[in-house]
């Protein structure tokens, strides 16, 4: 049976090493989600201060590309939008694990 995710540990692998693999397995998992989530963030982040700069440098004229301004600002609203999705996505993931007997 194939383990996509890693969670199953190796059969072959004895108790203690069979624990340690997995756990190294789901540290880096983990590890590996956290950062893609953060670099995402930051993503959204500069995206948004980088419509925000642009805002206020055309309402102080020193830039006059209207188009330009106006798909910062979309771009950072879709990426914000998305971002959003994602955590309610989390959320619901993250409701449905409790609801889980063990």
């Amino acid at each position: 049976m194939s383990d996509p995710l890693g969670l199953i540990p190796n059969a072959t692998q004895t108790g203690t090493d069979a624990a340690r693999a997995g756990g190294a397995q789901r540290t880096e998992a983990t590890t590996a989600f956290r950062d893609v989530l953060m670099q995402e963030i930051e993503q959204v982040n500069r995206l948004q201060k980088d419509a925000e700069q642009a805002i206020e440098d055309l309402v102080a004229g020193r830039r006059d590309d209207v188009d330009a301004v106006a798909i910062a600002k979309n771009q950072a609203d879709i990426a914000f939008q998305l971002l959003l999705q994602v955590r309610n996505k989390m959320a619901d993931a993250y409701e449905e694990v409790k609801q889980i007997r063990v």
